[in-house]
C-alpha cells in the first residue's frame, strides 16, 4: 500500500487502459505502450511496457538503471539478449508464448522479434521504468572523446554514427538507408586495399518519452 496516497480521494486510480498510453511508435506494427505510476497512481514498485513488433525489428540495446526486467512472450517469438557483466559474455535466449527471460537491473540487453505479430510484456520492479539507450550513448557522447579514448579516427567515427537517430527505441528506424551506406562502404573498400570490413551483428524517457510519428 502506498502510505502517502489518500485512498478515499476520487482521484485515486485502480484501473487504466494501457492501449491509450503510447510511449513510442515506429509504425502501426511496431510500437510500445507504457503503464507506470503516472498512469495509475496506486501502483507501487511495478510498471510495464506492452511491446508489439514485426519480424526483425529490434528493441535497441539499452539498460534500465532503476529496475530489473522480466520479459514475457504473449505471442510470436523473440530472442532476448543480454551482456553478463561478470562473465563478459552475451547470452541469447529465444522465447515463445508462455516463456520468460529475467534481466537483472542495469544489465545491457536488447530484444529481436523473430516472427511477425510478436507481443512482449516487459515488467519492472519500479514505479516507472527509466532507460539509457544505446543510440543516445553513441550519438551524444562527444566524437572527440570517443576517438581519443578508443584510438579512432574522429572523422570516420562521425561518418559511421551519422545515420544513428537518438531515441531509436525500435530499430532499424523508419528512414534507414542501409543499402546506400553499404554501397558507400563497398566503394571505400575498393579504394582502400587495407580496409577491413566489420560485419553487422544481427542476433537478434529518460524515463520513456512519448513519441508518436504518423502511422504508416
Amino acid at each position: 500500500m502506498v502510505a502517502y496516497l489518500d485512498y478515499t480521494s476520487p482521484k485515486t486510480q485502480f484501473t487504466f487502459d494501457v492501449n491509450k498510453s503510447r510511449s513510442f511508435t515506429k509504425d502501426k506494427h511496431n510500437f510500445i505502450n507504457i503503464l507506470g505510476i503516472k498512469q495509475l497512481n496506486t501502483l507501487e514498485n511495478i510498471s510495464l511496457l506492452d511491446i508489439f513488433l514485426s519480424k526483425n525489428n529490434v528493441i535497441e540495446p539499452h539498460y534500465h538503471q532503476n529496475a530489473a526486467e522480466l520479459v514475457y512472450c504473449i505471442s510470436g517469438a523473440a530472442t532476448v539478449s543480454m551482456l553478463n557483466p561478470f562473465t563478459k559474455q552475451i547470452h541469447n535466449y529465444p522465447i515463445k508464448p508462455g516463456q520468460v527471460v529475467n534481466i537483472p537491473q542495469a544489465w545491457w540487453h536488447y530484444e529481436v522479434a523473430t516472427k511477425d505479430n510478436t507481443h512482449l510484456l516487459a515488467i519492472f520492479d519500479a514505479p516507472t521504468p527509466e532507460v539509457i539507450l544505446g543510440s543516445d550513448i553513441l550519438k551524444l557522447t562527444p566524437s572527440n572523446i570517443m576517438a581519443h579514448t578508443y584510438c579512432l579516427n574522429e572523422q570516420e567515427w562521425k561518418k559511421t554514427i551519422a545515420p544513428i537517430q537518438p531515441n531509436t527505441f525500435i530499430g532499424p528506424h523508419k528512414n534507414c538507408k542501409r543499402k546506400k551506406y553499404e554501397n558507400d562502404q563497398t566503394r571505400s573498400t575498393r579504394q582502400n586495399p587495407n580496409y577491413i570490413h566489420h560485419y553487422h551483428h544481427y542476433p537478434y524517457n529518460y524515463p520513456f518519452a512519448s513519441y508518436s510519428p504518423s502511422l504508416s
